[in-house]
């Protein structure tokens, strides 16, 4: 049996759309392991073949099938033998429009109408064993954010299956590893908010990030929330993070950074006294749920915390400005750009004020530099040490932070 190298999935697809192919993936057929071996090709993982290729180091798997026999992403079978067709591969996968191949002279392969899909702006789901595969949820969801700017949407049938496999509880059987990646490279996206959107249209943000729902029909003050709902200010909060900066960490915290909110006692709304404080132990819940890496993780808490004191920042006196670089540990680490990112991402996300300036981002960099321009050293020349030093740093460095002009609210 002759062996047949197909370009699948991503690559094929990208290409069709005219997009930029970051990453190319090949699978084999009508050969076995030991035949890639024999030609130099290094094998990895052990669940099933995939094999690196000797010159070029991309990735290269013998063609598979895949049943189901358990609960979540675990709960497979995988079969492989030189008989299986590409069309058989391309069948376990999870939209048409990733279920494309090119073969060895160029020639389509396309046995799922994925490109009639592409031509239609469908997301749509290859077969009823879509449903088998939990994390499907998240990445359908995560491809409508990834092409919405192209007028892609989720297939009303995917829909379905997607909240099926919600109300059945497969959801709770993901890998926390496995679905915090996808959670991240949706921020990622063009359009995180649609990732938002499309988990609360198959009912699988409840179960998922049941912290980030609760926020949906929540009211706040009209007066600094013209969009009223905490929902959708959060999409809002989101869309304008996404424009702002491209550091995932950065659109996360935006995620989280009003969680809060979700927990205001009734007869307090729509006020939300303290919810940067009350909303700390939330984001710590769904990081530790996820294990979420420590630098994502610390962003989100600052966020969280500091993000009201940083819009108040323009009628701050020096000494709180100062103390706010303390509690970002900012005279230590003194990288703040993504944490004014976040900060003004939430100011902006506001229904008719998306454009209007954050001139808070600039005083407290100036008041970072400032604080920064005294040195220990200096004053330590001047005889003092140890708490006297300290303290005179302290106050030096309030001193500066007092020196510098403050830009009116407009």
């Amino acid at each position: 049996m002759a062996a047949t190298t197909y370009l699948v999935g991503g690559a094929v697809r990208d290409e069709l759309l005219g997009l930029d192919i970051t990453e190319r993936d090949w699978v084999i057929t009508g050969a076995t392991p030991d035949d890639l071996l024999a030609q130099g090709y290094r094998q990895v993982g052990a669940s099933f073949p995939v094999f690196l290729h000797p010159s070029t180091g991309e990735e290269y798997a013998l063609a598979r099938t895949e049943r189901k026999q358990g609960r979540g992403y675990h709960g497979f079978s995988v079969a492989f033998d030189p008989h299986i067709t590409i069309e058989q591969d391309l069948e376990r996968r999870d939209l048409t429009i990733n279920a494309m191949a090119r073969d060895d002279s160029g020639a389509l392969v396309d046995p799922f109408s994925g490109r009639q899909d592409l031509e239609d702006r469908v997301l749509r789901h290859v077969s009823p064993a879509f449903s088998e595969d939990p994390l499907r949820v998240l990445r359908v969801a995560r491809f409508a954010a990834r092409f919405h700017h192209l007028g892609f949407r989720v297939h009303p049938d995917t829909l379905e299956l997607m909240r099926h496999i919600a109300e059945v509880g497969e959801l709770d059987h993901l890998v926390p590893e496995r679905a915090w990646t996808e959670i991240r490279r949706a921020m990622g996206s063009r359009k995180p908010s649609v990732f938002i959107e499309v988990l609360r249209d198959c009912d699988a943000l409840s179960h998922l990030l049941p912290e980030v729902e609760r926020l949906f029909g929540v009211p706040q003050p009209e007066r600094y929330h013209p969009e009223v709902d905490a929902g959708v200010h959060l999409l809002l909060s989101l869309d304008q993070a996404a424009a702002l900066s491209d550091v995932e960490d950065v659109r996360v915290a935006v995620l989280f950074h009003d969680l809060g909110k979700g927990i205001t006692p009734q007869d307090q709304l729509p006020s939300h006294v303290g919810h940067e404080t009350t909303g700390l132990p939330l984001v710590e819940a769904v990081c530790e749920r996820y294990r979420v890496p420590n630098h994502t993780r610390r962003l989100a808490l600052q966020v969280c915390a500091h993000h009201l004191a940083c819009h108040r920042l323009l009628e701050a006196r020096p000494k709180t400005v100062f103390r706010l670089l303390e509690q970002l540990d900012a005279l230590r680490q003194p990288d703040i750009d993504p944490f004014l990112a976040a900060c003004e991402a939430d100011y902006r996300g506001r229904k008719g004020l998306q454009d209007r300036p954050y001139p808070q981002a600039d005083r407290l960099r100036s008041a970072l530099a400032a604080a920064l321009s005294i040195r220990a050293r200096d004053l330590a020349a001047q005889g003092l040490e140890g708490k006297a030093l300290g303290e005179a740093l302290r106050r030096a460095r309030i001193e500066a932070v007092g020196q510098l002009p403050v830009e009116p609210r407009e």
